[in-house]
């Protein structure tokens, strides 16, 4: 028995792992694309767009699978499927093909993450619950790092199709080490996920919490899809497999998640959004210096904010939604990747005219944006909470 409970976790790591894998994983070769397909970073960078796009779109009603489905045949079959566009990408003949398929793998991507969720919910209880849950949540950095670092890896020395070749057999063979490690049963669970959602976006303080995530996946995708390309550029000159190493930040989130999760329940949300909006001011800033390892530090510093922002995000929800929780994560989810679409768009305005000293400025309005959200939409429903608290005791 142990040891098929210690199979299970680790299929739910796995699954973080497969969810995340290819979501960002045209980020660090943007240059590569643009070059093949003869566009500029405007119009490669809807790479990543559609891909958070479809995310955003489809999570609300992800829970309609698991009302026809067992939670784990929808797990193993999208994981499966993920492989497929992966492979097509290789296939892309121009950019249009391959926006195509980098917009199906978004349509597959949250299955597997609001499927992952649900079971987790089912078959454990309590603290073991948080326990799992980090294990998925370490799959999903893992997964986020590998997908960009083996892209830059394989891209460099072999192929961009190359590369996504790798992904899609990777994708396959974790699908199938999922199907072998993951018990079946669980039952069929009715998803409250599109139920009443207008009145979830007239609750002020929910509100609050979206634009929050809408900013916060902004500020990440619009940093480290456009410091790639200065770094590629002169005089950084990096090669696209040592820009993905610079991608490594990002395992400080295996650190900084947990901490940040103590912290939300120790401090209230919008105290530890702000001090995540000065950790990603600085960080900004530190990015413009000419030294590779100053903006490494700086890039470290803003991931860091993010990921506190994320968390206090995240149990700010889960607190404020007192009758349709799934429902509030997945309004918040689907800001959360619109605003990752926004951020890996709209930067490219200014990175055409100005390079990376003209994005910096729009990083850090919605670095600021966040921190202003956060204390003014979400004070007020703290003060009323410890009021009405006050008053019942």
């Amino acid at each position: 028995m142990p040891s098929r409970l210690s199979a299970t976790r680790f299929a739910m790591f796995l699954c973080g792992c497969a969810a995340f894998l290819p979501l960002y994983a045209t980020q660090g070769i943007l240059a590569e694309l643009a070059q093949s397909f003869a566009v500029d970073a405007r119009h490669v960078s809807w790479s990543i767009t559609a891909t958070t796009l479809a995310v955003a779109l489809v999570a609300p009603f992800v829970g309609v699978l698991t009302r026809r489905w067992r939670q784990k045949t929808v797990l193993v079959v999208a994981a499966l499927l993920l492989s497929l566009p992966g492979v097509m990408l290789a296939c892309a003949n121009d950019l249009e093909s391959l926006l195509l398929w980098r917009f199906v793998q978004g349509m597959l991507i949250p299955v597997i993450f609001a499927t992952s969720v649900a079971y987790i919910g089912e078959r454990w209880q309590g603290a073991m619950v948080t326990e799992v849950t980090s294990l998925y949540v370490a799959g999903t950095i893992l997964g986020g790092f590998a997908g960009r670092f083996l892209t830059g890896l394989v891209t460099e020395y072999l192929g961009w199709r190359e590369a996504f070749v790798l992904l899609a057999m990777l994708t396959l063979l974790i699908g199938l080490s999922i199907h072998w490690l993951l018990p079946g049963g669980g039952r069929l669970i009715e998803s409250n996920l599109t139920h009443n959602r207008i009145s979830m976006l007239r609750n002020r303080p929910l509100l609050a919490a979206y634009l929050v995530g809408f900013c916060v996946l902004f500020s990440q995708i619009a940093t480290f899809t456009y410091v790639g390309l200065h770094l590629l550029a002169a005089p950084f000159n990096l090669g696209v497999a040592a820009l993905g190493s610079v991608y490594a930040v990002f395992l400080l989130a295996l650190v900084v998640t947990p901490i940040a999760g103590k912290l939300a329940g120790a401090r209230p949300p919008a105290h530890l959004v702000l001090a995540a909006g000065m950790l990603g001011l600085l960080g900004s800033l530190l990015t413009l210096l000419g030294s590779l390892w100053w903006i490494v530090l700086g890039l470290a510093l803003s991931s860091t904010g993010v990921f506190l922002a994320q968390a206090a995000a995240n149990a700010f929800v889960t607190s404020t939604a007192k009758h349709n929780k799934a429902g509030a994560v997945g309004c918040y989810l689907t800001f959360y990747y619109l605003g990752g679409s926004a951020g890996a768009l709209l930067p490219a305005l200014f990175w055409e005219r100005w390079g990376w000293p003209g994005c910096v400025p729009l990083i850090m309005s919605a670095q600021l944006l966040v921190m202003l959200i956060a204390w003014f939409g979400w004070q007020r429903s703290d003060a009323d909470h410890r009021a009405h608290r006050w008053c019942r005791e």
